[in-house]
């Protein structure tokens, strides 16, 4: 949609410029505290500029004495294994149910959406004692694989949508040529789906990252932590006297990583929804 009116061009440049100054303050803040010692902060304003020299060793600090360098380790390994795990898994399933017309095809489908509806909460517990009998607890491995069971609803119901508006001909084209029908999904159809897996993979990809509750829950190994548990576990390691320069610098270890990865993404999560939303 093209504004033509320079008034409503004008009210739509100021709200977003609200909007970004809204959303890069907090950020831009964060940095800053995360050069400053704790006599920065107690002798001036929190949100006051740092003074020179800044101290960006804070961040090697936390990197070296709280253990960050194994938590962002941690955190790549389950991320990128949970997220891969995830996308494949519900991309096969979302061509069966999208493309195979089959007695419990829509019944599946609907068990798979209603799941999305069940509070996490409720499952916690039978799933500690089922990974507890597997022997997953205190394991990446076991992080990796929950944290794929859980993102696989939402992956299914954006990818059956997308799948759905994908002409048949294109498949039926495959098969005349004399492919099969795993040649056809992995050589045709997974292609042609690029835009809802790189949604897919986002999505799971932010979820996973910044997930605590359950990693806390499973792991109580520390070498097995993700970054949001050992940023938990610097803040309680420091007790009563808050190293808040470091604490900060840890935050945007944590942080950052998503937002570049968001930012990076950020067309084609857009597109993948719009496409999966044609059906």
């Amino acid at each position: 949609m093209v504004i033509k009116n320079p008034l409503a061009k004008l009210l739509v440049w100021i709200i977003l410029l609200i909007w970004s100054v809204a959303v890069l303050y907090p950020l831009i803040w964060t940095l800053l505290d995360a050069l400053k010692n704790n006599e920065q902060f107690f002798l001036n304003a929190p949100w006051a500029l740092p003074k020179f020299p800044l101290l960006w060793e804070n961040f090697s600090y936390v990197w070296s004495k709280y253990n960050f360098s194994t938590y962002f380790t941690n955190s790549i390994v389950v991320t990128v294994g949970s997220t891969l795990l995830g996308m494949i898994l519900a991309a096969m399933t979302a061509y069966i149910l999208a493309r195979y017309d089959f007695k419990a095809s829509k019944l599946l489908y609907t068990i798979y959406i209603a799941s999305m509806m069940i509070p996490f909460a409720l499952a916690l517990i039978p799933l500690f004692f089922l990974l507890s009998d597997l022997h997953l607890t205190d394991s990446l491995i076991g992080l990796i694989l929950v944290y794929a069971a859980l993102n696989l609803p939402f992956g299914i119901f954006l990818l059956v949508g997308f799948y759905k508006s994908l002409p048949k001909e294109i498949e039926e084209a495959a098969i005349i040529d004399g492919t099969s029908h795993y040649g056809t999904f992995f050589r045709v159809m997974l292609p042609l789906s690029q835009p809802g897996l790189i949604t897919v993979m986002i999505t799971n990809m932010l979820n996973n990252w910044n997930e605590y509750f359950l990693g806390v829950v499973i792991n109580s190994d520390p070498t097995k932590y993700t970054l949001p548990i050992g940023l938990a576990v610097m803040q309680a390691e420091m007790q009563y006297r808050t190293e808040w320069g470091p604490l900060f610098a840890g935050l945007l270890i944590t942080t950052v990583p998503t937002l570049i990865v968001y930012m990076i993404f950020q067309r084609q999560i857009a597109t993948g929804i719009t496409a999966g939303a044609v059906k």
